[in-house]
């Protein structure tokens, strides 16, 4: 648990996008069913605190998709991340910081969103999408080079603050390196009221993969996601408090937000 001293923020999970036509054999490993429905959320998360302060803040972690690359990927989307932060009272427009977990199409790809934000990326990241990795079509898959030009834009508008590793970005909240699913990927550990919560994002897709040490089949290096699942164990309080990045149990575990059942908290207890 975090010390008494330690401050407290709230934590919002906003769905956006869904992919109905999944199956278990595109997000384990050795599925115990190929042929299983296994369907993906795509959220957006709203870190908001200090809790009781009088000069709250708002950071964003990770920016989602857009209506052009959800057509081209075959993805629904409900609405944009915008529109799903505007239905938190959260104008995307003012957002200050914003992390970037990596640089995959469905997590960087709504940077135009932001347009006052420093995006916060680990240095590997981006060296990891714009070298030599990128020559492999095969590597290359999870991007899109308007996500990466986007990017590299906001690099030369002084809007991207690098990490190299452990970093804290505002009081308790962490961003740790985790590495396996893309070359430089990062999690994001916040103090709550119910303990430390670590935001996994793509570091675990599903509960199921970090619960049954079952990575998900896009990876660059399986032996350091698993070595990441560790680095996550470590990190929170407890395997509720592992949030992944693409579980539809999320929306079900957690309450709703005023309501709202597209939003919910995750510095709340489950509910289920």
């Amino acid at each position: 648990m975090a010390s008494p001293e330690t401050p407290t923020y709230e934590i919002l999970a906003l769905r956006y996008g869904i992919f109905d036509g999944r199956i278990a054999a595109q997000n384990y490993l050795m599925p115990d069913d190929h042929m299983a429905p296994d369907p993906l959320d795509f959220l957006v998360f709203a870190i908001q605190g200090p809790t009781g302060s009088d000069n709250p803040r708002t950071i964003v972690m990770d920016t989602g998709f857009n209506p052009v690359s959800a057509k081209r990927r075959g993805r629904e989307i409900l609405c944009t991340p915008a529109e799903a932060l505007r239905n938190a009272d959260i104008d995307s427009t003012e957002v200050r910081d914003v992390i970037l977990t990596h640089m995959h199409w469905d997590h960087a790809g709504g940077m135009d969103y932001f347009p006052k934000a420093m995006f916060h990326l680990q240095e590997s990241e981006m060296e990891y999408c714009t070298g030599r990795c990128m020559c492999q079509p095969f590597l290359r898959r999870p991007f899109d080079v308007d996500d990466v030009q986007s990017a590299i834009r906001a690099l030369y508008a002084d809007r991207i603050r690098f990490h190299d590793g452990t970093a804290e970005i505002a009081p308790g909240i962490t961003l740790h390196l985790i590495g396996g699913h893309s070359g430089g990927i990062q999690s994001v550990r916040v103090p709550t009221k119910r303990g430390w919560v670590v935001l996994a994002g793509d570091a675990v897709h599903l509960w199921g993969n970090i619960r049954k040490r079952n990575p998900f089949p896009v990876v660059v290096d399986v032996a350091r996601m698993l070595r990441g699942f560790e680095i996550l164990e470590a990190l929170a309080d407890g395997p509720d408090h592992i949030i992944p990045g693409h579980d539809p149990l999320i929306l079900k575990r957690f309450p709703p937000h005023n309501g709202n059942k597209e939003i919910v908290r995750l510095d709340l207890p489950p509910i289920g």
